[in-house]
């Protein structure tokens, strides 16, 4: 029997190899703490849950949805999009719900790329947006993010014939892995570099309600003329904690939305309707429980911080997203010191260079972990004695 080479193409999935590798070390008998996954530990709000048994009830929620969701929940996006950034969606045509953010990014590829076409991802970056591609049979260019430019892109350094051969530019902020924001002038660059590119620009928005210290992300879509050239994804995953009911949304131009509806109908029958009315409970009802998640990361953040720092590790403080983004000492790969952190301490870190040639030399910390487990691994990181590189 043949496979697809695409499979052959595929990398193991970063946080598949994680779920593993913990699972090995508990069978074993260890105490793992995992900063791994991105994956909220605080419950879904009460009244979301409640919405959600009501309408389990609704003998029409047991039929087949629609790919283009409920009416009344793609107004409720709109909605939610004008009373949090003042933007105006039509509910109709610029707005399409999702089974999670990542399930549109990955069908969001088939949409705008042929094979041979090329797709600007940056680096590091979330893994979805290369493997899209790559299902699209089309190319990535690589656009790195480094620190010493803030983690954005470099348009200067992309060249011109790559330019004007790139099909789709992918931007996200607050970032997934580095936690880096970005202002409204810099989301501004990008529209105006796709514009003039004639590119489509597909911006991930998921992180945008975790900000710390009053901190307050920009939507793309309030540069003036990124409806012209792009759709945002978002997702109430992180925001009201519902990794598990898988719910999102693209939001933008209309025919950019239509593309993606057109092939999401021919691959998916759409969310389950009572999910949807439990996620119009989340973006409608009392948003109460978005602070008190911040403020429960906000200490974790601050924690976590403390203990990297003490053995040496440099970190900038974020303002937004989940994540701590920590240099490793020199001499060390992403992976060496991710597996000596294991192997010493059962504790569970991401290499930075899951997310790409440019996240090297980084780890990412996750601040989804309940508070017991994140002081215990705390208190072990600040315990442990940093092996020299030789011994690793």
């Amino acid at each position: 029997m043949e496979f697809s080479s695409r499979l052959g193409k595929l990398a193991p999935y970063p946080f598949v190899e994680i779920s593993r590798i913990i699972a090995e070390k508990r069978a074993a008998g260890a105490d793992v703490v995992t900063f791994g996954i991105g994956d909220p530990d605080i419950p879904t709000p009460r009244p979301i849950i409640d919405r959600l048994l009501t309408a389990s009830e609704h003998t029409p929620n047991h039929r087949y949805p629609e790919t283009d969701g409920l009416p009344e929940f793609r107004r409720a996006i709109a909605q939610w999009y004008k009373q949090r950034f003042d933007i105006t969606l039509d509910s109709d045509t610029e707005v399409l719900p999702l089974i999670g953010a990542k399930e549109g990014i990955g069908h969001a590829a088939f949409c705008f790329l042929d094979p041979g076409d090329v797709a600007l991802i940056p680096d590091p970056a979330y893994p979805v947006y290369g493997v899209g591609t790559m299902f699209a049979g089309a190319e990535s260019y690589i656009m790195p993010l480094k620190h010493e430019n803030g983690w954005l892109p470099v348009y200067s350094d992309i060249p011109e014939e790559i330019a004007k051969a790139a099909k789709v530019m992918w931007l996200n902020y607050p970032n997934n892995p580095t936690s880096a924001v970005a202002s409204i002038e810099e989301l501004a660059t990008a529209v105006a570099y796709c514009r003039d590119n004639d590119i489509a620009l597909l911006h991930d928005a998921a992180y945008s309600e975790v900000g710390y210290e009053g901190y307050k992300a920009v939507s793309m879509l309030q540069v003036e003329g990124a409806k012209d050239i792009g759709i945002e994804f978002h997702s109430l995953s992180k925001t009201y904690n519902m990794t598990g009911w898988r719910v999102g949304m693209a939001v933008g131009n209309a025919d950019m939305i239509k593309a993606l509806f057109q092939i999401k109908a021919n691959l998916d029958s759409g969310i389950p309707q009572a999910v949807q009315e439990m996620a119009m409970e989340a973006l409608t009802g009392s948003q109460d429980c978005i602070d008190d998640n911040i403020a429960i990361y906000e200490r974790r953040r601050d924690r976590v911080i403390k203990a990297v720092r003490s053995i040496g590790l440099s970190v900038d403080v974020p303002e937004s997203s989940l994540y701590i983004w920590a240099r490793v000492p020199e001499g060390f790969t992403s992976a060496e010191f991710a597996a000596r952190l294991l192997e010493d301490m059962d504790i569970v870190v991401t290499p930075g260079s899951s997310y790409g040639e440019y996240g090297e030399g980084y780890i990412r910390l996750s601040l989804t972990t309940p508070d017991e487990q994140v002081e215990k691994g705390c208190q072990r990181i600040e315990n442990w004695t940093v092996p020299s590189p030789k011994a690793g």
